[in-house]
């Protein structure tokens, strides 16, 4: 059937191709730009170049510009007014009709006690402390989830360059397929099964293309580089666990609730201020009639906390609850991450041993098979079909001890950034 377009619609068409031509041009040219990255080099670009850890850093700028001004005295406030001036009697509406009469222009200085501005510098120093706990952690995130997007990107380059190749050897065998059967070595229904594992293997280069897209628009989003490859070798995989120096307390998470707990304490602290009296100083200048003369006022004020037991005790009482509700998180942290330690040391034996016994037990298996059978058939004791059959699955196992090996790779990368002793 012809189908005919109309020429707004052919329009459209050519806008979108010539869209499509652009993008696919800056698309060569971000990964032209592009320079392969070590495992060192991604983690290096992660950690001065994400934003989230721009971010924490600010946090802790800001945090520490703020604490400039904790605990100072607040500014002064200056006071003026009309005092005393009458609106009836004989003297209604007169300046110099009343002694009293007078403008006044004054000072007022607040001094909150002692104990509540060294609460507030303790709070200041704490918030820094958070801030400084927080960038920790987002840093400790961001070199851990950059290490792993390597190794994504790594093994996904590795995974797509062994399948290609795989197919390029089993090329000559799919094509000899057909004519191997033609001779009547095997039943006609078989020519199928050649057709269905060649399509097998061709949607698996499909997942895979789109998993490496996955892989480096992830190591794209912690590097800033528009289209990441990677260069070098992947760190040691094959490690022992028990002889990594795990301290659970020093892990960022853990090591947060420390800066928390200070905070916490500061506010406390500064519930407790509030039983202190706060004080205030006034000095004033009045104006009056020349007849009568000036006048000049001192005068102080105190905050009385009278009634501590339903103003400032309950304070107290929930800030002090806050600060052993943290203490207990900071726990219940430490707890969990004992769990995890435990379930992660397993699932990287077990995958190892996995990756271990395909590489060392099942691929020589599959390559003594794929010897054997070509041996038959050079002797005319096996057929096409069993020659295409062997390779398959030799090329079958040696994708799936690569997999084996980026499982092993991605969990020791976490395990060595998430419990190293370097953090």
């Amino acid at each position: 059937m012809l189908y005919r377009f109309s020429g707004r619609a052919r329009r459209i068409a050519s806008g979108w191709a010539r869209a499509a031509v652009v993008g696919c041009s800056l698309s060569a040219a971000g990964y032209a730009r592009a320079e392969p990255l070590t495992y060192d080099q991604a983690q290096s670009l992660a950690n001065s170049d994400a934003p989230i850890v721009r971010a924490r850093t600010l946090d802790v700028e800001a945090a520490e510009a703020s604490a400039e001004a904790a605990g100072r005295l607040p500014d002064p406030r200056l006071k003026f007014g009309l005092n005393g001036f009458p609106v009836s009697g004989p003297a209604s509406g007169r300046f110099d009709g009343v002694m009293m009469t007078n403008v006044q222009i004054g000072l007022q200085q607040d001094v909150p006690s002692r104990a509540r501005r060294r609460a507030e510098r303790d709070i200041a120093e704490a918030d820094i402390g958070v801030a400084r706990a927080r960038e920790e952690i987002v840093r400790w995130q961001v070199r851990t989830a950059t290490g792993q997007a390597w190794i994504e990107l790594y093994y996904a380059e590795q995974r797509l360059k062994l399948l290609e190749e795989v197919l390029s050897n089993l090329d000559p065998l799919w094509d000899s397929a057909p004519a191997g059967l033609a001779s009547g070595a095997g039943r006609p229904a078989q020519i199928l099964g050649p057709v269905e594992l060649r399509a097998s293997l061709e949607d698996r280069r499909d997942a895979l293309r789109i998993a490496l897209a996955r892989a480096r628009a992830e190591l794209s989003r912690w590097t800033g580089d528009p289209a990441p490859t990677t260069i070098g070798s992947p760190p040691v995989i094959d490690l022992e666990p028990e002889d990594v120096d795990v301290d659970l307390s020093g892990l960022p998470t853990v090591r947060a609730y420390d800066a928390f707990e200070r905070r916490a304490e500061a506010e406390l602290d500064l519930a407790r201020a509030g039983r202190r009296p706060d004080w205030a100083f006034e000095v004033s200048y009045a104006r009056r009639d020349p007849m009568f003369g000036d006048l000049v006022s001192l005068g102080a004020s105190v905050r009385l906390p009278l009634f501590q037991d339903t103003r400032q005790a309950p304070i107290i009482a929930a800030r002090g609850a806050a600060a052993r509700r943290v203490g207990a998180e900071g726990e219940a942290a430490e707890r969990e991450w004992a769990a995890k330690l435990l379930t992660d040391i397993a699932e990287y034996e077990a995958a190892r041993t996995q990756w271990i016994r395909a590489r060392d037990v099942v691929l020589p298996n599959l390559r003594t098979r794929a010897d054997l059978e070509t041996a038959s058939y050079a002797a005319d004791r096996a057929g096409i079909l069993e020659i295409l059959d062997a390779f398959t699955a030799l090329a079958d196992g040696r994708l799936d001890v690569l997999d084996k090996e980026a499982e092993v790779a991605r969990r020791a990368v976490l395990f060595t950034l998430t419990y190293g002793s370097d953090q």
